[in-house]
């Protein structure tokens, strides 16, 4: 099974893509396509921002790519030094709160300690956030892409919950994009899986793919792991939906395994329970089971849990979640 991932390999100095090497061991044969590049801008006044930590109660960071910013910055000997001598202490004072395991280590890379990073995405971070902080206290600096959603920003606003959002970086299309795609189509035909990593990815992709798929358009499965890459795939007729439950890479290969098997599958995790509907498109995983058109099973309902069920091709691949 070919499957096309649409995001940057990992710095090949630091070894083996974990996409390509775990896939692999499922015997998914999957190739990545960088589709985005960034601009980074207003670096003077992160900086500026930044060397004064006793106005802003915390920092807040929902993408890499905010850090990168921050590192830019401390490229210059005076910045690096000031940062080193009193800025991180004075930060670290405060919390410093993320979006997921990248963005973590990239906050302890620059000397600061992440909160939240479990959270998931921007909406469970949220609620994070509004458990921890007072309203009316001091706004929260949070560095951020051109592109960001606006739902962090708005529960925090209906919170009473300060935060100042910072543009430090512009989401492009990476000038390669085109040509990677035409070439990967013309050497390995159309993709059984289709993976976005972003809103942008799938807008970026969403005409060429069509026009190189052709009428094998509608056999391609599609997963994203951001809510938003599903309202801009939707577009395309696309319908998955998941969520960031488990390890991105985990979440991944549980929805392509369940949309490659066509049979019903049972998971439970520590906090949900996903289903998968025979000869349905649609692929299930988060907490709100609102829009669900069939109500989904649960353990007290007679099911059994995962490790129990009796072993099938794909629940075989799934031992060990």
């Amino acid at each position: 099974m070919k499957v096309l991932l649409l995001k940057d390999p990992k710095d090949k100095d630091s070894g083996p893509d974990p996409y390509i090497k775990e896939l692999g061991s499922y015997s998914l044969e999957a190739t990545l396509i960088p589709v985005l590049s960034f601009e980074f801008t207003s670096l003077d006044s992160l900086f500026e921002k930044l060397s004064h930590p006793e106005c802003y109660g915390g920092l807040v960071f929902t993408s890499p790519r905010a850090l990168e910013a921050i590192k830019i910055c401390l490229k210059e000997k005076s910045k690096k030094e000031a940062w080193s001598k009193s800025l991180k202490q004075m930060w670290n004072i405060k919390p410093t709160y993320v979006v997921g395991k990248a963005t973590a280590s990239l906050v302890e890379e620059i000397g600061l300690v992440p909160q939240g990073e479990k959270a998931g995405n921007a909406e469970k971070l949220a609620e994070y956030i509004c458990s921890r902080e007072k309203p009316n206290s001091s706004a929260l600096l949070f560095p951020c892409g051109a592109l960001k959603r606006e739902v962090l920003p708005t529960v925090l606003r209906e919170k009473g919950i300060p935060l100042e959002s910072l543009t430090v970086y512009q989401t492009t299309q990476h000038p390669d994009l085109q040509e990677s795609l035409s070439s990967y189509f013309s050497q390995q035909g159309v993709p059984a899986s289709i993976a976005f990593f972003s809103p942008s990815g799938v807008k970026f992709c969403l005409q060429h793919i069509q026009k190189l798929s052709g009428d094998l358009i509608n056999q391609v499965k599609v997963s994203s792991l951001k809510n938003g890459g599903m309202q801009e795939a939707g577009n395309l007729g696309w319908a998955n939906e998941i969520e960031r439950l488990l390890h991105p890479l985990q979440t991944l290969i549980l929805s392509l395994l369940c949309v490659y098997f066509s049979e019903e599958i049972l998971i439970y995790s520590k906090y949900k329970c996903y289903t998968e509907f025979q000869n349905s498109r649609m692929v299930w995983l988060g907490r709100d089971f609102k829009t669900h058109l069939v109500p989904p099973p649960c353990h007290g309902q007679g099911h059994l849990p995962l490790h129990q069920v009796t072993p099938t091709p794909s629940n075989l691949a799934l031992v060990g979640f």
